[in-house]
């Protein structure tokens, strides 16, 4: 699955990223040995690492990998910390997510792309990776608390109760804007029980957060 010509091509994208200074160097390492094919049809394989952004089923996206990286590098994931993610999709960002150590949750609307990333996951050995077929909107409430959430949609607004959902002291990163217009990356950090700060870490373009199942 992972052959020579893929893990050269792999290697020149994340040289490609390291040159940047944006990305965390256990990002950047956990992506280098990660196949990003594996999560494209056959038809992306000879473009899987670019960077750039590619269609998969649904009339969704795979994100592109310095989205990726910028992601999981603000999300500052430690080992063993619960992380819930919003928007499957592909599966690929939650196998990161699980080879930077964490523990994560994963809901996705859309039943075809939450199969399908199952059995990409389990295809290679990411196990740990819970998968759900849920509305995002309502995060995954009886798991809560998470140390860390990170939604891979665009949403109007940050849904409150992902906000809940949050432990104190804890991080969310979530693309906020109107649906058609350039939205913003957001850093919320949950500083008490009733009380949060809120980043702008710049601009980014993402799916719309949609509410129900698909």
């Amino acid at each position: 699955m992972d052959d020579f010509h893929h893990r050269g091509q792999r290697r020149q994208l994340i040289e490609q990223l390291r040159t940047s200074g944006r990305y965390d160097e256990k990002v950047l390492e956990v992506m280098a040995n990660l196949p990003r094919h594996a999560f494209l049809d056959s038809s992306f394989h000879s473009w899987a690492y670019k960077d750039e952004a590619f269609p998969i089923d649904c009339e969704q996206t795979i994100s592109q990998p310095s989205t990726v990286a910028w992601q999981s590098t603000e999300l500052e994931l430690l080992p063993r910390q619960h992380v819930l993610e919003i928007g499957t999709g592909s599966g690929y960002q939650a196998a990161v997510l699980s080879l930077l150590g964490g523990r994560v949750f994963t809901l996705e609307r859309h039943k075809p792309l939450w199969r399908k990333a199952k059995l990409t996951l389990k295809k290679l050995r990411l196990d740990r990776i819970r998968c759900y077929l849920r509305d995002g909107n309502n995060g995954l409430p009886e798991l809560a608390p998470y140390d860390r959430i990170l939604a891979t949609a665009g949403a109007a607004a940050v849904p409150p109760a992902l906000r809940e959902q949050l432990k104190v002291g804890g991080i969310m990163i979530i693309p906020v804007g109107p649906e058609g217009k350039e939205q913003t990356l957001l850093k919320i950090r949950r500083t008490g029980e009733t009380t949060w700060t809120e980043e702008k870490l710049g601009g980014c373009e993402f799916v719309p957060f949609v509410e129900g199942l698909g």
